[in-house]
């Protein structure tokens, strides 16, 4: 078997991994190794690959069941969405140093989108081809006796490497049966001679059998006889087509037994007796561009906070991965809303299950009583602009997150805005969730529906307008690989300490969209994933500071694209006139609006000190 760390199991639905996953899980407690569990939704051609969002959350839901019934053996699920999944399972095995794949019996001759043929005339790894057993009731995934036909073919020794680690797993008896071929070869029967002496000596090998022949019937009869049959695919892949392209004998043993059937393929370079057939032409690599690149990215990376509402299965993911979480809270004047906050968060996240290690409030000088109620609240409380005194301190959120990475202590850091009315554990645990999951996720933004106050009256939708009417159309413009990202201004989101120290902050309302553009320029668009959660309700802001509010950003985006592409000029201008109405009368008011942008935290040297890292010249 090629070397590899894990088992790759990849599925399209649960019924499916519930007939696979007993085999995988044994294979991988007897050889040391996890189980990779890749749930595949497979898009037809003409359809936007976004439409497979709700799909895959589904299909990780369904799958994330399943693992805790294998806990010792596999990972948490993850999905992904495809034109040509065929691919997809590809790339996975190359980015998981994947040992053996372990693939259903495709009876019409096609998985995953690919012929048998193709697929075993050029695996990207040891591949197993399983057919759970037939019969259904109890104990219809025992196995108690195996069958292993060997002729010591080029797949011989990774048969007996599967059989043997199942039955140690199911403390099952192994059958050898070695069929000669119809005319006596003593070249073609060598393999198996030479094998015969390593097999009588296995414990796990209690019976021996040898027809003189190969006696399709006969095998065929002693295979009803055991639980579970182990054999190698042909070793001339490419000459059978459809389901005969594992061997016509071995389709047989597939479709005319009941037990669990297993057909293994090396990888290895195969010398064939006469010319190996031509290869069939591969298939299309999935392109499109950046529309297809964002509708995968879309429908792979958006999550939903009910994937994540089992909080104790997100502490053993933590606990497994030895993370450190912080929860840092950005205030400003936000007394009437802090309160019910830290106790809701702190309730559920801390006290009832210890997911999160510390939640801070990161004050930003409050003339109220913002800071008091934190204290009274046994928190940890910060004024950002006491934080590094040394390096001055500007007004605005930017500033304050930029500042809480320098006391936050986390390996995860979480960032949650205080004036949240509707305040609910999942606003944490949907953000942290992906980060939990996923190892190549690093930053995660929260989504929801914005109701918005109009009088006294909160309509169900109309929030997020400068979202809409700025934020959104400029990524669409400039940046449209992040075109996908339903609120880039979301207040709500995480990031692991490891990039998020290596990113500049803006000092204002510019952060996140600063954050989403050097996270995509320094990590790449699959280290970024989103999380609906649900419903957000908090106090809407007039048009007048929605205004310096987009001037912040625009100032942002005109900054990124001057110094990355050159589009415009450096020196734009950093002041606003604001119309005002007063007693009757309209004027302007001049005010200076400047984002200012704060080096990444690593590069500090009280940062690095703290953290126990080398100082720099």
């Amino acid at each position: 078997m090629n070397a590899g760390d894990c088992l790759l199991l990849p599925v399209c639905c649960a019924d499916d991994a519930e007939g696979l996953l007993p085999v995988a899980a044994a294979l991988a407690g007897a050889w040391q190794m996890r189980v990779s569990l890749l749930g595949i939704v497979c898009i037809p051609p003409d359809e936007s690959l976004s439409r497979g969002a709700s799909r895959a959350q589904e299909l990780r839901q369904e799958l994330a069941g399943l693992t805790t019934r294998w806990a010792a053996a596999a990972a948490l699920p993850i999905a992904r969405v495809s034109h040509t999944p065929w691919d997809e399972i590809a790339a996975a095995v190359a980015e998981s140093n994947c040992g053996l794949l372990i693939l259903p019996w495709p009876a019409d001759g096609f998985i995953f989108g690919k012929a048998l043929a193709e697929v075993l005339d050029d695996p990207p790894c040891d591949v197993a081809i399983v057919r759970p057993a037939c019969q259904a009731g109890e104990g219809a995934g025992r196995v108690r006796s195996i069958l292993l036909p060997i002729r010591g073919g080029p797949h011989a020794a990774l048969a007996l490497r599967v059989s043997e680690a199942l039955a140690e797993a199911f403390e099952a008896g192994i059958t050898a049966l070695h069929a000669g071929l119809p005319t006596y070869s003593p070249a073609a029967d060598a393999p198996f001679v030479g094998l015969l002496p390593a097999l009588q000596e296995l414990p796990s090998i209690t019976r021996l059998v040898t027809l003189p022949r190969a006696d399709p019937g006969a095998i065929l009869a002693e295979a009803q006889q055991h639980d579970a049959v182990i054999m190698g695919a042909t070793a001339h892949a490419g000459v059978y087509q459809g389901p005969e392209a594992i061997g016509p004998f071995t389709a047989r043993v597939f479709r005319e037994t009941k037990g669990t059937v297993i057909a293994v393929k090396t990888r290895q370079e195969i010398v064939y007796p006469e010319p190996a057939p031509e290869r069939t032409a591969e298939a299309p690599v999935e392109g499109g561009g950046t529309s297809n690149l964002v509708d995968k990215w879309f429908a792979e990376n958006t999550f939903h906070s009910r994937e994540f509402q089992d909080l104790q299965a997100l502490l053993e993911l933590k606990r497994a991965q030895g993370l450190s979480i912080s929860l840092g809270l950005p205030a400003l004047n936000e007394e009437r809303t802090v309160g019910n906050v830290i106790t809701t968060l702190k309730g559920a996240l801390m006290d009832e299950v210890p997911l999160l290690d510390e939640i801070v409030l990161i004050d930003s000088d409050s003339t109220d009583r913002t800071r008091q109620i934190g204290l009274e609240l046994g928190i940890p409380v910060y004024v950002h602009q006491q934080i590094l005194p040394q390096y001055g301190a500007f007004p605005g959120k930017g500033e304050a997150l930029w500042k809480s990475l320098y006391v936050l202590k986390g390996d995860i850091v979480i960032w949650v805005d205080t004036d949240i009315t509707n305040i609910h554990p999942r606003f944490v645990f949907g953000i942290l969730g992906p980060l939990l999951r996923e190892k190549r996720v690093q930053y995660v933004k929260g989504f929801y529906r914005r109701p918005i106050h109009v009088g006294e009256v909160l309509e169900g939708s109309g929030g997020g307008r400068v979202t809409e009417l700025v934020a959104r159309p400029m990524l669409n413009l400039f940046y449209p690989v992040l075109s996908g990202v339903v609120q880039p201004l979301a207040g709500e989101y995480a990031g692991r300490r490891s990039a998020l120290e290596r990113l500049p902050f803006f000092t204002g309302y510019g952060v996140e969209t600063g954050l989403l553009i050097d996270v995509l320029k320094v990590f790449g668009l699959p280290a970024i994933a989103q999380c609906d959660l649900e419903e957000r309700i908090h106090k809407n802001q007039n048009l007048a500071a929605l205004g310096k509010m987009s001037f912040q950003i625009l100032q942002v985006f005109m900054r990124r694209l001057s110094e990355e592409r050159g589009l415009l000029p450096a020196e734009i201008n950093r002041t606003m006139k604001l119309v005002q109405h007063d007693q009757g009368r309209f004027y302007l008011d001049m005010q200076d609006i400047e984002e200012q942008e704060r080096p990444p935290m690593i590069e500090l040297a009280e940062y690095r000190q703290a953290r126990g890292l080398s100082i720099r010249e």
